[in-house]
């Protein structure tokens, strides 16, 4: 959505609407009628004409979000709608010419939906025009104290508050898992509480007691307990997440990863060729005197 609101300020379209849509979270029998709009008396209840969201939003922008969750009954309807540039009310004999710019998000990988027969190729390829894959944020770490200090200044500009150093690597250590909208609601509800400063107590128990190494451990486990990987594959993943989050921790410091994670350091790079993490641009070979001690510190968008 942060991305969606960014290429909308940025475009021609600035002083236009700008539509959001949560797809998921509007009942498919009504999806249709929400978003094209109605006549007076189609169907049961509709009492006078309704404008469509894709009509509200002409001459400026819509953003579908989870487009992954939208009906396959519909997907015709939208295609179309996007190739004539032009829609029909619910009950309608006239097209309504409409110009927008739509922007998508997808949680998951749209191209395994088409493969699957869930989602039309034909509607893939006229919404991916220009694809944006954004990495879940616990692959980010490196951007959460700037989304932390944009969400303090949205929700409390008035307060000025500030982040203390614990309760930002706490904030970078969790795995966060509803990415940044679970950002958004952890500051914003910390900041309801706090006068000036956020210290590492006001923050929520789920984060401060997060351990990142037990993620791994855990999540390896399950995977072996249903069957997902042989027991060797488990192993070999375990041990590929620990390489890769040592250094990630340590800003790609292989010296400094070895002695963390107590290996020699030609084992070490060894397990990095093996398990092809060489690739990381972030690796590098500073001196132990040059690492650095402290901590550092998720959807595909169609456009």
């Amino acid at each position: 959505e942060i991305l969606a609101d960014f290429i909308h300020r940025n475009s021609n379209r600035k002083n236009q609407p700008f539509i959001k849509v949560g797809l998921s979270a509007i009942p498919a029998e009504l999806l249709e009628s929400e978003l094209f709009g109605h006549e007076k008396g189609p169907y049961t209840g509709a009492a006078g004409e309704k404008k469509g969201l894709f009509e509200l939003a002409d001459t400026g922008s819509i953003f579908l979000d989870d487009i992954d969750d939208f009906p396959l009954s519909l997907q015709s309807k939208l295609l179309r709608v996007l190739e004539s540039r032009e829609m029909m009310r619910i009950g309608a004999e006239k097209p309504i010419q409409i110009d927008v710019r739509l922007i998508t998000a997808s949680k998951v990988d749209l191209k395994k939906l088409v493969d699957e027969g869930r989602f039309r190729p034909d509607l893939y390829y006229r919404i991916n025009v220009v694809p944006v894959n954004i990495p879940p944020l616990r692959e980010r770490t490196d951007d959460i104290p700037s989304l932390v200090n944009y969400f303090i200044k949205r929700y409390a500009e008035e307060k000025n508050i500030s982040v203390t150093t614990e309760a930002m690597a706490a904030l970078i250590n969790y795995h966060w898992p509803g990415n940044v909208r679970e950002l958004k609601n952890v500051i914003h509800r910390t900041v309801l509480f706090c006068k000036s400063m956020i210290h590492a107590e006001n923050l929520p128990k789920e984060v401060l007691s997060f351990n990142r190494i037990n993620s791994i451990i855990n999540s390896c486990q399950k995977c072996l307990v249903t069957h997902k990987l042989s027991f060797r594959e488990a192993v070999s993943c375990l041990e590929a997440n620990l390489i890769r989050q040592s250094l990630d921790h340590l800003n790609g410091n292989k010296l400094a990863a070895a002695k963390f994670l107590s290996l020699p350091p030609s084992t070490l790079n060894d397990k990095i060729k093996k398990y092809g993490l060489e690739s990381d641009n972030r690796i590098c070979y500073a001196n132990e005197t040059n690492v650095r001690e402290d901590v550092p510190g998720d959807k595909n968008t169609f456009k």
